[in-house]
């Protein structure tokens, strides 16, 4: 049995390395920066990839590859944090609506519709602009439209679990309605939910870095990949390489993400067990 769950799980370990690779780079970002990613150096501005400067310098002088690796700080801690609270929030309220039944059910489940009728991202760049733009307001509009999503997967999943006859019996040696949630009901969505989140990440990162490149997310100077991107998108022309560098960053981290959230996919799809 364990090795044929080593066998299972092994398409996993590449990407999981690599994601691993760009999780520590986010971590310890602020002592991998060959310089300052805020100093300007109106001197050196605009110059191309070089011995000092492998990914060349913005229009204020600052090193390129300082600011890409600052920015996977800003980008994977903002978005994973915004994952953690839908994919929570949305579980616990479908949870909590599949399991009671009733007008709550009803109204929560009515006032998820009204969310999900809406096109995420253009519901997200109204909300943002309407708080005003920043970080913190992009990553509130995108929560606001982002849970119901998941509380729809908990609360098909709990209505399964809550018909099962283990759940039954637990009712019946007198477990409570909170005891039967942690006990039974959560543990048994978490696997959907997880691989639901893991296949948002890179949903997620490009949200907003869109949010941020429209001018209503992070603002300069913070070092951001869509804010960089914003930064260098009148100079693609002449200075390419002030856009590429963080939207090559995007590009690569997304790949990464989006493909490791296929593999777990893969690798919890209840037909790989008959295969």
């Amino acid at each position: 049995m364990l090795s044929f769950m080593g066998k299972r799980y092994r398409p996993l370990v590449p990407y999981l390395a690599l994601a691993g690779v760009v999780l520590l780079t986010a971590v310890f970002a602020p002592f991998l920066t060959p310089y300052d990613p805020y100093v300007q150096d109106l001197e050196g501005a605009l110059s191309p990839p070089n011995a000092d400067n492998l990914l060349g310098t913005d229009r204020y002088g600052r090193d390129l590859l300082s600011r890409v690796i600052m920015g996977s700080q800003t980008t994977l801690c903002a978005s994973l944090l915004l994952l953690l609270v839908i994919a929570s929030f949305g579980s616990f309220v479908g949870a909590i609506c599949g399991y009671r039944g009733g007008k709550l059910d009803i109204f929560l489940m009515r006032l998820s519709d009204v969310f999900l009728a809406f096109p995420q991202m253009v519901f997200a760049i109204a909300a943002a602009g309407a708080l005003g733009g920043g970080l913190f307001n992009a990553a509130a509009a995108l929560a606001v439209i982002g849970w119901p999503k998941y509380a729809r997967i908990a609360r098909g999943l709990t209505l399964t679990i809550r018909a099962m006859p283990y759940m039954e019996a637990a009712r019946m040696a007198g477990t409570g309605p909170f005891g039967m949630l942690v006990s039974h009901v959560f543990p048994n969505i978490a696997g959907p939910v997880l691989v639901t989140a893991a296949l948002d990440i890179g949903t997620i990162i490009m949200e907003l870095a869109g949010l941020s490149f429209l001018g209503l997310g992070a603002q300069p100077p913070t070092a951001e990949w869509g804010a960089m991107m914003n930064n260098g998108r009148s100079m693609l022309q002449t200075a390419p390489w002030v856009i590429l560098a963080p939207g090559t960053a995007i590009f690569l981290t997304v790949a990464i993400f989006n493909l490791l959230g296929d593999k777990i996919r893969d690798a919890m799809d209840p037909k790989q067990l008959q295969k």
